[in-house]
């Protein structure tokens, strides 16, 4: 058995999120739009790239939603030029990698199957797994990244 851990002493340091390569930022950022919560919120060109931020609650045109995330995690999909160029997806999260999502009701789970399914990205169909994992399915991203969305993981929305 390992020792115990040391307590950090990064005690004001907070998750804010994954960055992710991918080859057609446009298609990435639509995707999760169209599929998952997140919205973008910031986006750049720098010297060799283009940079989109994604979060919950919160858009380009807009400003944060009151009642959205107070600590939104979020993902950073980063498009080089060529990566762009080239034109091949730049799957990370795979086969088993993800980002997992929770949802309300398991009939969620069904209706983001069924869309996924329609738009040819699911990638798990939806199945019930003993806990902690839940009642889940995933989809793949424009990269052939794993999203996982679940229910019954026992998270707590409001926590």
């Amino acid at each position: 058995m390992a020792p115990p851990a040391t307590p950090s002493v990064a005690r004001s340091a907070r998750f804010t999120h994954v960055a992710l390569p991918c080859h057609d930022l446009d298609a990435t950022i639509a995707w999760y739009e169209h599929h998952t919560p997140l919205r973008a919120f910031h986006r750049r060109v720098d010297v060799d790239a283009e940079v989109a931020w994604l979060a919950e609650g919160i858009g380009l045109a807009e400003a944060p939603d009151p009642d959205g995330p107070k600590n939104p995690v979020g993902i950073v999909v980063v498009q080089s030029f060529a990566d762009r160029e080239a034109g091949v997806p730049i799957p990370v999260l795979t086969p088993f990698a993800h980002l997992g999502f929770d949802v309300d009701d398991p009939a969620e789970v069904d209706a983001i199957a069924e869309r996924g399914r329609a738009d040819g990205c699911l990638h798990w169909e939806p199945a019930d797994q003993p806990p902690p994992v839940g009642y889940l399915c995933a989809l793949v991203d424009p990269d052939g990244n794993v999203i996982e969305f679940s229910h019954g993981q026992g998270l707590d929305a409001d926590a």
